[in-house]
């Protein structure tokens, strides 16, 4: 009777199954960053756009802080800065946002600055665990009769 050999494995088969799996190592861990970088930068732009609808509603609610008594004479409009200011930052603390408020000029401009950080979903693997987004917002006060500002 007559034995078969099994077929002996060379140096060069041995080290061509060693390439493949380090091959597919690389090509996986490329294709998880790619999908982190595409998540965490679509997660950065949201926050961004939040930041920035943070500020203009903040900006917003500071410039409806009117001083009615030069208002109601036909004096001109604006707003009451340390009202202004109270009420952005209300809305800014309500909204769980960080920023700072100013009322430049003689209360007829509200400018709110937001920042937060988004913290990364799979960026963090690579050591980038957060990014800092920011937004801004004005609201100016103007005196409108008939829908034409005057």
């Amino acid at each position: 009777m007559r034995r078969l050999r099994r077929p002996t494995t060379t140096d060069s088969t041995a080290r061509e199954r060693g390439s493949v799996s380090s091959w597919l190592v690389t090509a996986t861990f490329v294709m998880i960053l790619g999908v982190g970088i595409a998540v965490d930068l679509t997660g950065q732009v949201h926050a961004q756009q939040h930041a920035r609808d943070v500020a203009v509603q903040a900006a917003r609610a500071g410039g409806q802080q009117l001083q009615g008594g030069s208002a109601i004479r036909g004096q001109g409009v604006h707003a009451s800065s340390h009202q202004a200011a109270v009420a952005a930052r209300t809305y800014l603390a309500a909204a769980d946002m960080t920023g700072t408020v100013s009322v430049p000029g003689g209360g007829d401009l509200v400018v709110v600055r937001t920042w937060d950080e988004y913290e990364t979903q799979f960026l963090s693997i690579i050591g980038l665990t957060s990014m800092t987004v920011s937004g801004e917002g004005e609201a100016r006060v103007a005196r409108a009769v008939g829908g034409v500002e005057q």
